[in-house]
């Protein structure tokens, strides 16, 4: 089996091909990767090392899309992942699109051509924004948690926000983005009879992750507190309560492993999160980072950005029935490798945070 990985010098498709590589060393795996990103040159030599061919090309340009040989399988790790992209001033909105909308479109017309399956990692931001900021949440240890008894929307529940949930905008440009590329890549599948997975991933995390604050929270802030550098909680009163789940991509590859010969009465779209068990707050995160490397002030603006939310935790149980997938990595031992690994890089913020 021939396996094409885009965005394979970011930190999620360099670690899924690692992961994937050493799970079943029968795939062939190839890559492709812009380099727009900055520290992606040492993953590009890591993968190398490991024998795997890297390409430079941009999913953009069709016709570099077009120059690559086939393959049975894509999995599209390829994206701006901020959900401030577009609208921050620091990327377009065309860029944006252009980036996470027509790449796709050239990948599709490409497993259209060589009948490759097709596998996209989304992301849990293709869920509607305001019913999710109403959520009715209470202080509990250092984080927001929903209360138990309210009228949560379809698809919610104190076990986190499910499949059937609402993707109507707004989203955010990135989420609009993403849920316009799950239809399409649906509809190709449909239309020209080569199979599809959608994968709505939370929070990915991880040693060697690109962090920053917009995008690999929790990598920019253990590099941030290691380093001295300023942290701010923004928003929610500035306390810093807000929850998300943390996942470390290194357990998406035994389920992209069963996609690739799953039949077809599945579910095409799944819920791929760290759950309650593995979310925090940045609060948290916090006294996490005091106990390791001593405590320091954090700096709080309680003026709100836009399409904050404060609690965002991926209900998996469609991922644990349907695939028997679990979270393989507990959130300790995420922090744990970031950690380590800030200790053994000092520059990593200024290598990748650019």
């Amino acid at each position: 089996m021939k396996v094409l990985i885009t965005g394979i010098c970011g930190f999620t498709g360099s670690t899924v091909a690692t992961a994937l590589r050493d799970l079943d060393s029968t795939i062939k795996l190839f890559g492709l990767d812009n380099f727009i990103r900055p520290g992606s040159e040492v993953n590009r030599v890591a993968l190398r090392n490991l024998g795997i061919a890297v390409h430079h090309a941009d999913l953009r340009h069709a016709s570099d899309i077009d120059a690559l040989a086939g393959s049975d399988w894509v999995i599209d790790a390829a994206a701006n992942p901020s959900v401030l992209a577009g609208v921050s001033g620091v990327t377009s909105s065309r860029q944006l699109v252009e980036h996470n909308l027509v790449g796709t479109i050239n990948l599709l017309e490409y497993c259209k051509r060589y009948r490759a399956g097709f596998i996209l990692m989304s992301t849990s931001r293709v869920y509607s924004i305001p019913q999710l900021s109403g959520l009715n949440v209470q202080e509990s240890g250092e984080a927001y948690r929903p209360v138990a008894q309210q009228d949560f929307p379809n698809g919610v529940t104190t076990n986190g926000v499910s499949e059937s949930y609402s993707t109507m905008p707004p989203v955010s440009l990135y989420g609009s983005t993403k849920i316009a590329a799950e239809l399409l890549a649906l509809e190709y599948g449909a239309d020209f009879d080569f199979p599809v997975w959608i994968d709505r991933c939370g929070v990915l995390a991880g040693a060697g992750q690109f962090g920053r604050p917009d995008q690999g929270i929790f990598s920019y802030w253990i590099n941030a507190w290691v380093r001295n550098r300023l942290l701010k909680y923004i928003g929610f009163n500035g306390k810093g309560y807000q929850v998300r789940d943390c996942l470390h991509p290194r357990d998406l590859v035994s389920i992209l492993r069963r996609q690739m010969d799953a039949p077809s009465d599945k579910n095409r779209i799944c819920n791929l999160g760290g759950g309650v068990a593995n979310s925090m707050s940045l609060a948290q995160l916090s006294t996490w980072c005091a106990k390791r490397f001593g405590p320091r002030e954090i700096a709080a603006d309680p003026n709100p950005r836009p399409f904050d939310i404060p609690w965002m935790v991926l209900d998996t149980t469609r991922a644990k029935k349907e695939w028997h997938w679990q979270v393989g990595t507990p959130l300790e031992r995420i922090l744990d490798e970031i950690a380590e690994h800030a200790a053994k890089h000092p520059n990593w913020l200024e290598l990748s945070a650019q």
